[in-house]
């Protein structure tokens, strides 16, 4: 089965950075690393045939996100594919207020982040939802 490559990934973040129009996130050099921002990449490999629920789920956690006050609301850009094999995928950047952010959700982002799972599956030795951290950076005027 032909697997979502390193390069493929990268065309992703680089095509989701270019959508979205975005700018460098800084970091304020006094705060501690844990309170500094943190953006991330998530692929999500979604089941066939549960795109529209997976995306109605992410409608619905980037919404606690943002009532729980856990993200930036800039950037957020959200991307739906296919993998080589023909399987869909969800792509997302965002940047969470703090490093902390995650590691501390409260239940109902805990909830929604377990109904998310249920709909995705594990590909080629990677989970069903696979986060790095990334970097944004501006586009060279």
């Amino acid at each position: 089965m032909p697997r979502l490559h390193t390069t493929r990934l990268a065309t992703v973040a680089a095509g989701l950075l270019l959508l979205g129009g975005l700018a460098v996130t800084v970091a304020r050099p006094q705060e501690p690393d844990e309170m500094r921002t943190e953006t991330v990449l998530t692929i999500c490999h979604v089941q066939a045939g549960k795109e529209k629920a997976f995306e109605d789920v992410l409608a619905r956690t980037w919404a606690i996100y943002q009532r729980e006050h856990l993200v930036e609301a800039q950037p957020h850009v959200l991307v739906q594919g296919t993998e080589l094999d023909g399987k869909p995928f969800f792509a997302e950047v965002f940047t969470w207020v703090s490093h902390r952010a995650p590691d501390h959700a409260p239940p109902s982002v805990q909830a929604v982040w377990k109904e998310m799972q249920s709909l995705c599956e594990a590909r080629q030795g990677r989970p069903g939802i696979d986060f790095s951290e990334v970097s944004i950076i501006a586009p060279k005027p």
